[in-house]
Formats: structure tokens, sequence, C-alpha cells
């Protein structure tokens, strides 16, 4: 008498070569819908509106008190602009390949557009041309506020910057080498988490002289922690009442690339 199709041997291993093949097409099929496509040189993205998508650990972001989406997209003069969905525009600036070229211009929340990539200006200290304070007055002259941050515990890089009505309010930046920003007076913010931001790291349980624990380097925590009281928290913005909405991914320009001081000789 024959086996039926899920007998013996031979039927196990058709269920198993079934199943095999049944998840190598879902995960070819979600790296399909979820991700950005490379078609020769043209990027595809999804453009099916869906709503905010948390970020923030291990990047760099502006917020930006404004709803124009388009005037943001001017005021950067990013290139080869195109529509995307939260998850494909995440996706793109988490990459690998595209994460350093590309930035994604978020759907306005609450009054606020986030823009969302590494390849923002950052502070990179004496060695190089400060491309990061200009390019955030910039922005202040086109928005009432402007905020900056950058979060990469990897490197123990992390900076904060504010500009208000075009003034810069308060900027701070610390590296493995030091301190690279500190301007303006520390926010009550900054203060009321303890960020002393002395330039020590490695101690743990130290009382400073005024009796408060003394905190000597600031956390991916922290910042997030700011950006939670001058905005809104990127970790949680799934959390917030939104409709599905489409941003923007566009291409740096290259005036924001890191720039060598060149010494006399």
């Amino acid at each position: 008498m024959p086996l039926n199709a899920y007998g013996g041997a031979s039927g196990v291993f058709a269920v198993v070569i079934t199943v095999a093949v049944l998840v190598v097409l879902t995960v070819a099929v979600a790296a399909f819908v979820l991700a950005p496509r490379l078609d020769g040189r043209r990027i595809g993205y999804d453009r099916e509106p869906d709503r905010p998508l948390p970020f923030g650990y291990r990047m760099a972001w502006l917020a930006l008190r404004t709803n124009d989406t388009q005037r943001v997209i001017d005021v950067l003069g990013l290139e080869h602009v195109t529509a995307s969905n939260w998850n494909c525009g995440l996706g793109t600036v988490y990459s690998e390949e595209f994460g350093e070229t590309h930035v994604f211009v978020a759907p306005a929340l609450e009054g606020w557009t986030f823009v969302i990539g590494l390849a923002l200006p950052h502070p990179l200290g004496a060695g190089f041309h400060d491309k990061a304070t200009p390019f955030l007055l910039e922005l202040g002259g086109a928005f009432a506020e402007v905020q900056y941050y950058f979060s990469y515990p990897v490197i123990d890089f992390f900076a904060w910057a504010r500009v208000i009505d075009g003034r810069l309010a308060r900027a701070f930046a610390i590296g493995d080498e030091g301190v690279i920003w500190n301007k303006g007076k520390p926010s009550p913010k900054e203060r009321a988490m303890g960020l002393k931001l002395f330039d020590l790291r490695g101690i743990q349980g130290r009382r400073g002289d005024a009796g408060g624990e003394l905190l000597l380097y600031p956390t991916e925590d922290h910042l997030i922690a700011l950006a939670a009281e001058w905005s809104l928290d990127p970790t949680r913005v799934d959390a917030r009442r939104a409709e599905a909405g489409l941003g923007y991914v566009g291409l740096a320009p290259q005036r924001w690339r890191p720039e060598r001081v060149r010494r006399a000789a």
C-alpha cells in the first residue's frame, strides 16, 4: 500500500522542503516590500503611506518647527528627491549602503518636521572646517526653531544644538577626543538631568562636592530625554496620533561633506 503525501521519510522531507521554500519566499517578499530597491542606478521607494515609526538611536536628526515639508527640502538643497513612506525612508538612512549619503524628510508631525540621517553636517573638531554651525544658523533664518541631535555611542559621540529665532541658544558636542562644541548656557533640562559635562569618563559611584551624583558623560538616553523636552521623543513617535503619510528621501548636497583644514606649509 503506497504512503500518503505526508507519510514516511520522503513525506517528511517534502514537508521540510515546502516550509523552507515558504520561509525563503516570505523573507524575499518582505525585503522587496519594506526596503529601498536598487534597479540599475535607480532606487525604488515604497509610496504606500504609513504612520510614524520610531528612530533616534545611533542616528542624527533635525527637528524643525514647521509643517511645510517642501520648504524644508528647498532650504536644505536636497538632490534627487523622491517620495517615500516612513518605513522605507528610515530603512534608507539606517542602511549601510545609502545611510551616509541620504536623508529622510519625514511627514510633519504636530508642528515639527524631522530630517533624519547621518549625512547631516556634524561638528568634527579643530582639524575640520565647522560646517555644522553655519548650517544650523542658515536653517534658523528660515524656521522659527531648529534643533539638532547626533547620537552614536559606538564612537562616544553625542551632540545637540538649538537655534531659536535665528540665534544659537545652545550647542554641545563631545567625542572620544573630548568636548568639540560648548556654546551658550546649558538649558534647565540639561541641568535637571545632572549633565555637568566634565570631560572625564569611567568613574562611577563618586559624589560631587555638592553632594549629588557626579555625571561625567552624556548617554544616548540623556540625549533622547532632551529631545523629548525640547520637541518630540523620536523613539516614541509611533505612539502619537497621526494619519498615514509620505515623506521624502533625498541625496545630501556635497557641501555637507567633511572637509579638513589645510595647514600652511
